[in-house]
């Protein structure tokens, strides 16, 4: 079962897709998000999901304090579910946020004019390849705020990710079979 953990969306169930996801577990998503609270990373912030799967990472955000969330998600079946879930935690957080479902790969997504995000999810399928993030990093550094956050979730199998000019590695951290990559964009 995956739910929002906390927020004005707290508790509310989320549907999964029946497959073709991975969706990140209770314990990642608390530790994740604790510490994207101490640096006060969510408050009013812009977010994008991408390779969205249930929407679960942008819905905590917009239920944690965050002003609205893109969710990009190209499987029908996944964006079919996240659209349920957004309606869900829409109902929870109010008319002030916007919530928006894109049926759209990221690459074509992130391919035209798009932000400033304050805060990008990154978690593709493990089979994804490291030359396709890699590519996704690229096209989404053009719409990176000054000081976003990139949170690139992968398996701890996975190589570092690698970076285009422009986006720095600030930290990881290995919870189990996962890692988390929190890349900024490189200081002027």
């Amino acid at each position: 079962m995956t739910r929002i953990i906390a927020g004005r969306a707290g508790s509310i169930t989320l549907e999964v897709p029946d497959a073709g996801t991975r969706p990140t577990s209770d314990r990642v998503r608390e530790s994740l998000f604790g510490a994207l609270e101490s640096v006060d990373a969510l408050q009013g912030s812009a977010v994008l999901d991408l390779y969205a799967g249930s929407g679960a990472l942008g819905l905590e955000a917009v239920s944690r304090g965050a002003a609205s969330v893109d969710l990009v998600e190209k499987a029908p079946r996944a964006a079919t579910v996240i659209e349920r879930n957004a309606s869900k935690v829409a109902k929870s957080v109010g008319r002030d946020v916007a919530i928006h479902v894109h049926r759209s790969a990221v690459s074509a997504f992130l391919g035209g004019p798009r932000g400033p995000y304050d805060l990008v999810f990154i978690d593709p399928p493990y089979d994804l390849g490291e030359g396709e993030l890699t590519q996704a990093l690229v096209l989404l550094s053009p719409s990176l705020a000054a000081g976003a956050t990139v949170v690139v979730e992968r398996a701890a199998r996975s190589p570092r990710p690698t970076l285009p000019p422009g986006l720095d590695l600030s930290r990881d951290k290995k919870y189990g079979d996962t890692v988390l990559w929190w890349v900024r964009p490189s200081p002027a």
